[in-house]
């Protein structure tokens, strides 16, 4: 008889909200785990990738970009920050800040990045090709769509 307490299959939502929060803890926990050796966490990683992505960006559109509120987008560069991997300036207006990635910063990501890859093949492999790009495609619609509702 299985156990109710480890599942084979997850017991199906019918909420988008609740099922992507579930996915969403279950890959962040996959990618913190690799990334623990680092010192970095999820967020923190994604924020250096978007960086170096990116160039040098208004604190508010990197927000944007990320669907990050502005207090959580601060107190999560901060630490960057304080590290010395990002580094803040004020813009023209000077209410703006603007961020880049600093050289430590590059060379953070650069080594934080094979063991990301670890987790990225991992969840890639598991998922198989097709489901994959369902997945990421899927996602990308979901936030596109979401940002455009206004209630």
């Amino acid at each position: 008889m299985k156990s109710r307490a480890c599942p084979d299959a997850l017991v199906p939502l019918r909420c988008g909200c609740a099922t992507l929060r579930r996915a969403s803890r279950a890959v962040t926990r996959l990618y913190g785990a690799a990334l623990r050796p680092t010192g970095l966490r999820a967020t923190q990683f994604t924020l250096l990738q978007a960086l170096d992505a990116v160039g040098e960006i208004r604190q508010a559109d990197l927000g944007e970009i990320l669907a990050i509120d502005s207090t959580t987008l601060s107190r999560t560069l901060k630490p960057l920050v304080d590290a010395a991997w990002i580094e803040g300036s004020r813009g023209g207006d000077r209410r703006e800040l603007l961020f880049r990635l600093t050289s430590p910063g590059r060379e953070k990501l650069k080594s934080a990045r094979a063991r990301w890859r670890v987790a990225q093949d991992r969840l890639q492999k598991s998922m198989g090709g097709a489901g994959w790009t369902g997945f990421l495609d899927a996602l990308n619609r979901a936030a596109h769509a979401a940002q455009r509702i206004r209630l």
